[in-house]
């Protein structure tokens, strides 16, 4: 993707939100100006000393931002010129933000084009009247991010100007990509699915923008390589919800073919065209979506009807150079691959609203993802608008991915530290499993991940004991094992189940054990337990994931964690992701008895097989 350049294809190539796809649109990421403004003084652009240049859309802390400069700071400024595109009548054009943390100004040529609150949700803006014909256009971004304040969502960035234990340098600003699309005056403004492989259809919810209109169509056609599964066309005013059939040959066979998961990740291809009363196409769109059914089963998690075994890893989602933000998008699917040839099926994204780009290859090559809020870490009144705003925005975003399975709206009481003792808290803990169940109730919901689980669809432990006979011994039993499991043993020191919870018949996980820091700088580095060298740590992830495979108790485990995380030492991978002992033999640690021969887990690691992409049309039979 070259920058500033116009782009145009319905092929997703770096396309920053890939289930909305449109023909053309323009990257401005690259280098703009910058200042920083520690002490947030400077109220307009002009006051503004622009001393420097950073490369958008990585965060200043890091080195490819070209500023490296970690100290606190409350707000930092960006300015560049661009070239408004070409426009035919009654076009508008956008600019869409992925995200900027936390509070963005925006103006163009001078004049304010929109406010948004929220450090990992993306907003956008029609800014086709603050364009100025005839000249280069200016935009100016100011971003404030109190770097003290608790209250609000932050996730593992460090309120202490030096990193320690497990949280890491902050991310200031842009840190996903900035965009410019033109789009028609009357277009689709939102598009999400509804996949119910239970009754085999599709659902299909579309929202549209701009001057309001009686002769709209909305033609939507769904295909599966070369075979139209579905073709309609709708009468459609401001939005419209339907569920449509796919024909269901009945026989596992065949329906095996269009079921997606992890192991045979397919996808159905979607074409929406919204036309006018005589047939005129007024907007396109490409995108995709996927049968597949998530859920429990007594003490089972189910995939498209059958038990399936979770064998996630813990992936806080930061690279070496770019933080939160990846170097391209080439990297983001390597570490999807990465973690298939490790044996793992999905990932527990952890802190972290991840780009939608890695959200895009973790459905097309296949790997489930846990979605989790970042925590705030004080309980307040801002604390509880913050995160259901943000939370609520973040669901929407991302809930027509076949991807997720799950959603984490709190870790370890962070942000409800009184959680067992006070009802503001407990009830704050309820309301947003009840609010994400009513947003997305095809998915599973961890009311409070870890412990004092008050309300959930599962029950998961954080248990961190380096002795794997004993963790074997925890976790293996019968039902009265359960039973003093949860009521009297404290992993983590705390409870792990509260009183209002009725815990019968809930699948149990292990969602963060291990926990081995294995670094050859051992003065600076911090991990759970430590071992000396790699043949240690390889026998120790061994026995560690062999005692979480053998427990019946468990419906699955998420090893901590993917790769180093600054100087949180226990990765199964540094953090440029080279492994600290090969990558097959971590796949047969993974998947025990299941794994695949050697060679085949080095092929898929060094030869990832090819994504077939969208394409702007489809004809062909029907099945």
């Amino acid at each position: 993707m070259q920058n500033g350049k116009r782009k145009s294809s319905f092929g997703p190539r770096g396309y920053p939100r890939p289930q909305l796809v449109r023909e053309h649109w323009i990257s401005l990421n690259g280098t703009w100006d910058f200042a920083i403004d520690a002490d947030g003084r400077s109220e307009t652009s002009a006051a503004v000393d622009w001393d420097r240049r950073i490369e958008v859309p990585f965060a200043p802390e890091t080195p490819l931002s070209k500023v490296h400069e970690t100290g606190l700071f409350k707000r930092v400024w960006y300015r560049r010129n661009f070239d408004a595109p070409a426009m035919s009548e009654g076009d508008r054009v956008i600019l869409h933000f992925g995200a900027v943390d936390y509070e963005a100004t925006v103006w163009i040529n001078d004049r304010l084009a929109v406010r948004h609150t929220g450090g990992y949700t993306p907003f956008d803006a029609d800014v086709t009247d603050l364009l100025i014909e005839g000249e280069s256009q200016t935009i100016v971004v100011r971003a404030d991010d109190d770097p003290a304040d608790l209250a609000k969502p932050r996730g593992k960035q460090d309120w202490r100007e030096e990193p320690h234990s497990i949280w890491y340098c902050r991310t200031t600003g842009i840190w996903q990509t900035v965009w410019i699309e033109v789009v028609p005056a009357t277009r689709i403004d939102v598009l999400r699915w509804r996949p119910d492989a239970v009754r085999w259809e599709i659902g299909v919810d579309v929202r549209l923008a701009g001057e309001d209109r009686s002769d709209l169509q909305l033609r939507v056609q769904l295909s599966a390589g070369d075979h139209v599964l579905a073709e309609d066309t709708y009468s459609v005013d401001r939005q419209l919800s339907r569920k449509i059939a796919i024909f269901d040959p009945g026989i596992d066979d065949y329906r095996n073919e269009l079921l997606w998961s992890p192991e045979s990740p397919h996808l159905i291809d979607a074409l929406i065209e919204l036309r006018d009363g005589q047939g005129n196409v007024i907007d396109r769109v490409a995108s995709y979506t996927a049968l597949r059914a998530i859920g429990a089963l007594g003490d089972r998690i189910v995939l498209n009807g059958k038990p399936y075994h979770l064998r996630l890893v813990l992936d806080q989602g930061y690279w070496p150079d770019g933080g939160l933000t990846a170097p391209d998008d080439a990297t983001l699917r390597r570490d999807v691959e990465l973690v298939k040839a490790m044996g793992f099926n999905g990932v527990r994204k952890h802190q972290k609203i991840e780009d939608p780009r890695f959200l895009y290859w973790a459905d097309h090559l296949g790997l489930l993802v846990w979605g989790e809020m970042p925590s705030a870490y004080r309980f307040a009144e801002a604390t509880v608008s913050h995160v259901t705003r943000e939370w609520t925005d973040a669901i929407l975003r991302d809930m027509s991915h076949p991807c997720i399975m799950a959603w984490v709206p709190l870790n370890e009481s962070w942000g409800v530290p009184d959680l067992p003792d006070m009802e503001a808290q407990r009830a704050f803990v309820q309301s947003l499993y009840y609010l994400t169940k009513t947003l997305d109730p095809t998915r599973l919901v961890v009311g409070n991940d870890g412990w004092e689980t008050i309300v959930s669809d599962l029950i998961t432990i954080h248990d961190y004991d380096a002795d794997a006979d004993r963790l074997a011994r925890r976790y293996c039993g019968d039902a009265n094992r359960i039973q003093e499991l949860l009521h009297n043993e404290r992993p983590g020191h705390k409870v792990l189940v509260l009183p209002e919870f009725s815990h019968d018949n809930h699948p149990i996980l292990l969602t963060e054990f291990g926990g081995i820091a294995f670094s050859p700088d051992k003065s600076r580095t911090w991990g759970y337990s430590r071992v000396e060298d790699a043949e240690e740590f390889a026998r120790r992830y061994y026995r560690i994931c062999a005692a979480a495979r053998s427990c019946p108790m468990l419906a699955g485990f998420c090893y901590t964690q993917f790769t180093d995380t600054y100087q949180e030492a226990n990765g199964l991978l540094y953090m440029d992701r080279s492994p600290k002992f090969p990558i097959h033999e971590i796949a047969v640690a993974t998947r025990g008895a299941q794994s695949p021969p050697d060679h085949e887990i080095e092929a898929t690691w060094r030869n990832p097989s090819p994504v077939r992409k969208p394409r702007p049309s489809r004809k062909g039979r029907s099945l």
